[in-house]
């Protein structure tokens, strides 16, 4: 069967990122440069600037950027340094992952490979599954594939059969994807077992390159990165333009590129490419053992999953006995009543290994993170070992958006995950975690930040109280310092389209806000794995308005100022730019609603 992505069969991965050393030295002076001359511009602007005749909107913004220096100052502690643990060469034998005390009697390792699917196309899962049997370690591997299939398909069954996959499903759906896990973790005996998608295509060496971390005993699982090999390659501005206007568009395409320097259409149109996530975010929280599972492609050791399951039961089961016997006074009638409780909870609470959650893998990684009585460790492997699709349209690409922003905000309201009581993480562990958090509430105060200029160029109303040379003097400095250091911070990736996405997925992180603050159910979508036709400008109207308002107000700003009609111009200058980043970080989200494929990508879907 022919799919479109059967042309970007011959993509290799890029290599895992080098960082010199001379750059994050670098990096790291200037990152605390900057968080300095930070704190100093957000005194200065509590103290001495705000605009008293206006505070319903001084003071908002004023927060807003309080809130986004302490997203800066998390940001930095993410990114502080890269350190990678050492890769192991891979054991021999099942005595080699575990404690002196565990020991057992010399075997092989025993790994599964479960490929979780529900109604993909069963054609795209044998290609899963025929990557996953070319599987390459150097010593005898007790090593079993197996497809876990929530859709109960005879045809599913029967290329498990053809393909030599074992094939497991089971009666209901509860649980979604983790009850699906749950699933096979009971049907199967594995050591290690390795989380997969439907897409999720692993290479050879997956195992040869990641099983050597667990020679510690205390790592619980190592995630590695994704790679969405499909991303289109884009195409000329010269030639875009030549398709939609001819030769004279070809011409002005051509003009554009020899004054700017080559620009590409239509090149990852949904900021999927994942290198700054896995390849500097999540890699550089191996030093503070804070890197959490993903998903897909990751490997996990049995033990530790259903030891997190048993803390996660007992502490369930505690807390509803507590719940209704915290009103009796009577200690002694409370223990009595608790005890009687006990068997009766436990009989009817789940045991569940991965959490009935939307965000298992995240969950799940704060358990065991959290874990004091044995302080189990993650690894973020940086180089790799698989490859899969991305979304190939807006409304795919929202509905995965959604999944993630809703379900960590779920987590952060509804599990207390930074408790003591249950969760003992570490500092830098409780830092990294919030920082992940806190990036999805900045909803909140980037929407000020899209608004204020608005505001600004409309009423002619200053936010400070004066663009005067106090201002350039605080907030200057800190400005380009700021900038410099995260040039350096993220050395070998484009930060424009993270910078872009963060700004422009406001609205879309504000309704996953206000769908768990209302405890609304999350809903557990399945990512098509094929493109949605249409056109999806609907799922982009609040980026549209800020576009065409900020518009609006520079023009009408440009003609006040023309008049005479403002005290102080530098103030629209300034708004001028603001506006314009705002717009410029608008419009690859507008641009990816109409996206399609080239005529030749087309063709192949």
């Amino acid at each position: 069967m022919d799919f479109y992505f059967s042309r970007f069969e011959h993509r290799q991965p890029p290599e895992p990122l080098k960082t010199p050393r001379w750059v994050m030295m670098t990096w790291q002076v200037l990152a605390v440069a900057a968080l300095i001359l930070g704190a100093n511009y957000i005194y200065w602007r509590w103290t001495a600037s705000l605009n008293t005749d206006a505070l319903w909107y001084a003071v908002p913004l004023v927060l807003a950027e309080t809130l986004a220096w302490i997203g800066t100052a998390l940001f930095t502690i993410n990114l502080w340094k890269e350190e990678d643990p050492p890769q192991n060469p891979p054991p021999s034998e099942i005595n080699d992952c575990l404690r002196p005390e565990d020991a057992e009697e010399s075997r092989p390792i025993k790994v599964d490979l479960f490929i979780a699917t529900y109604s993909e196309d069963v054609e795209l899962v044998r290609l899963s599954i025929r990557d996953a049997m070319k599987m390459d370690y150097p010593v005898p591997l007790n090593y079993k594939v197996h497809v876990l299939d929530d859709g109960r398909r005879p045809e599913m069954k029967a290329v498990c059969d053809e393909e030599g996959a074992g094939y497991i499903s089971r009666q209901t759906n509860i649980g979604f994807k983790a009850g699906n896990l749950r699933n096979g973790l009971e049907q199967t005996d594995g050591d290690f077992l390795i989380i997969c998608d439907a897409d999720t295509r692993v290479f050879p060496t997956l195992l040869r390159h990641t099983l050597g971390y667990f020679r510690d005993p205390d790592v619980a699982w190592v995630q590695t990165p994704q790679w969405f090999f499909d991303l289109p390659e884009g195409e000329d501005l010269a030639r875009w333009l030549g398709r939609k206007a001819g030769k004279p568009g070809y011409g002005l395409g051509w003009l554009a590129q020899k004054l700017i320097g080559p620009v590409t259409i239509g090149r990852d149109p949904f900021f999927n490419d994942p290198r700054m996530f896995y390849d500097v975010i999540l890699r550089r929280r191996n030093w503070a053992n804070a890197a959490f599972c993903c998903g897909a492609a990751s490997v996990h050791r049995r033990e530790a999953v259903m030891q997190a399951a048993l803390r996660s039961y007992v502490w369930t089961v505690e807390e509803e006995i507590n719940r209704h016997t915290e009103d009796i006074r009577d200690p002694v009638m409370r223990q009595a009543l608790q005890d009687a409780m006990r068997p009766h909870v436990a009989f009817d609470t789940e045991l569940t290994p991965y959490k009935f959650h939307v965000s298992e893998d995240i969950y799940t990684s704060v358990l065991l993170h959290g874990d004091a009585a044995r302080r189990w460790r993650s690894v973020m492997h940086p180089r790799i070992e698989s490859k899969m699709l991305s979304p190939q349209d807006m409304l795919t690409w929202m509905i995965q958006r959604f999944k993630y922003a809703a379900g960590s905000l779920d987590i952060l309201f509804h599990d207390n995950i930074f408790s003591r009581r249950r969760f003992k993480l570490s500092l830098p562990q409780t830092l990294m975690y919030a920082t992940t958090f806190w990036s999805y509430l900045a909803c909140v105060w980037n929407t000020i930040f899209l608004v204020s200029p608005i505001i600004y160029l409309f009423t002619g109303i200053p936010p400070v109280s004066a663009w005067s040379e106090p201002f350039y003097l605080h907030f200057l400095p800190f400005f380009i310092v700021s900038e410099l250091a995260f040039m350096f911070g993220t050395w070998g990736i484009s930060a424009w389209d993270g910078r872009a996405s963060y700004l422009s997925f406001f609205s879309m992180n504000l309704r996953a806000l206000d769908t768990v603050l209302r405890g609304e159910q999350i809903k557990f979508h399945v990512t098509p794995k094929e493109r949605q036709t249409g056109r999806f400008l609907y799922l982009v109207k609040p980026q549209i308005a800020i576009v065409v308002l900020t518009l609006a107000g520079l023009i009408w700003g440009g003609i006040q100022v023309a008049r005479g009609q403002v005290d102080d111009p530098s103030g629209y200058v300034i708004n001028i730019f603001w506006g314009a980043v705002n717009i410029a970080a608008m419009l690859p989200l507008i641009l990816a609603a109409i996206w399609t494929p080239t005529e030749e990508e087309g063709a192949s879907q």
